[in-house]
């Protein structure tokens, strides 16, 4: 019949390691499609005439040979494969979340295991199917739908879910995605001079009606995204800094934000805006590389005690590092109660001390007093760790 759909068969979750998958067949052809999660560092990088900019979707067509029963080498993406992964990447990309409420970098690939007729509208649904089997939170199942058309004077006749030998033979193939709502994108290639209104608007109101017919089949299959992500996909906390702290996560030559990575198995992003974006496969990797970074923006408060470390000795005192990154000086008449001979005489660099904020001035220098500190929270003093063993009891000046 000139407007039959041809049997359709889905499978989700087809590929059990891949973030989502799935598995669309429509007649005698099908598509596997995956579906995976990265960062923004797996963004593609478009070097354009109007500048550089970047992509956090991809949609790849991979149409191979034994598809169609030829044998050909494998090579580099042909033209079909690109025109049809850029077709079917416009009908996905207008249901998919804003970056801000998801700002996965999502990457969807197409596997044509076998083609007789519309092969990228069958990519779009299985698109749609893995997006949601990966928990992306697209707004709705998009579907697709090629539309054929035979004329011969003033007569035509509307065919629906064209195979090959009707795209051949045809005058028309009409490729229709979208959802419930509208269309998301339209593709039309025609053998003769044009199409007429009349013609037009009934390929689009057989086309609606045939993407319901999918639309309630992969709403069968699954009807929304999955509330979680694949314990394969990677987990992200995105927290907001002060932008002048970004330069202390980053460090010279990207050393920290390297280091803070290597130590967590973390994907650290930071943003010009002071969003900072943490990515990892657990959420317990997740928690770690926040606390420190955290650590590295917190701000020194006056009349606070901390447990600091001597980065530092020097003849007048030393240099403690109270919080990552920011050091302040214990002078050499605030490290005990009794005046002491020597600043060696009961530190040493690498011991962790109590210290008191007793002063900032207008600079953000700090004076610390480890006297005050035991003085006044003498329970904390179990904390600290000494290596001189005579710090106790110091000789005194």
């Amino acid at each position: 019949k000139p407007n039959e759909i041809r049997p359709i068969t889905i499978e989700a979750a087809y590929l059990p390691r891949a973030h989502g998958s799935s598995l669309f067949t429509r007649g005698e052809t099908q598509a596997l499609v995956s579906a995976t999660l990265g960062t923004k560092s797996d963004e593609q990088k478009v070097e354009a005439l109007e500048g550089e900019s970047y992509r956090h979707f991809l949609l790849h067509y991979n149409f191979p040979s034994f598809s169609v029963g030829e044998v050909r080498r494998f090579g580099s993406p042909s033209r079909r494969d690109i025109g049809h992964g850029a077709l079917a990447e416009r009908a996905v990309e207008a249901i998919l979340p804003a970056k801000e409420e998801f700002p996965y970098t999502i990457r969807v690939v197409s596997d044509i295991l076998e083609s007789n007729g519309s092969s990228s509208m069958a990519t779009v649904c299985g698109a749609s199917l893995a997006l949601m089997d990966a928990g992306v939170p697209i707004k709705s199942h998009v579907a697709g739908i090629a539309m054929g058309l035979i004329k011969e004077g003033d007569r035509y006749g509307i065919l629906t879910d064209i195979m090959g030998a009707e795209d051949h033979f045809g005058d028309m193939d009409f490729k229709v995605a979208g959802t419930e709502k509208g269309v998301t994108a339209l593709q039309m290639d025609i053998k003769i001079k044009g199409v007429s209104l009349d013609v037009m608007r009934s390929a689009l109101q057989n086309a609606r009606e045939a993407r319901m017919v999918v639309l309630t089949k992969m709403r069968e299959t699954l009807e929304k995204p999955r509330p979680e992500l694949s314990p394969y996909a990677p987990r992200f906390v995105t927290i907001k800094i002060r932008t002048e702290k970004i330069r202390e996560i980053i460090g010279p030559g990207g050393k920290v934000i390297r280091g803070i990575q290597e130590q967590t198995g973390t994907k650290i992003d930071v943003e010009d805006d002071g969003r900072v974006t943490v990515f990892a496969p657990d959420s317990a990797a997740v928690q770690k590389a926040v606390a420190i970074i955290q650590d590295i923006c917190r701000e020194v408060e006056l009349d606070r005690i901390y447990l600091g470390k001597v980065k530092k000795i020097v003849e007048f005192g030393a240099f403690v590092e109270v919080i990552p990154n920011t050091e302040g000086l214990l002078h050499i008449s605030q490290i005990a109660e009794s005046r002491i001979r020597a600043v060696q005489d009961v530190l040493s660099e690498g011991d962790e001390v109590l210290v008191k904020v007793i002063e900032i001035d207008g600079n953000g220098k700090m004076r610390l007093s480890r006297k005050i500190a035991l003085r006044e929270q003498p329970a904390l003093a179990d904390k600290e760790k000494l290596k001189n063993p005579n710090a106790a009891n110091p000789p005194r000046a």
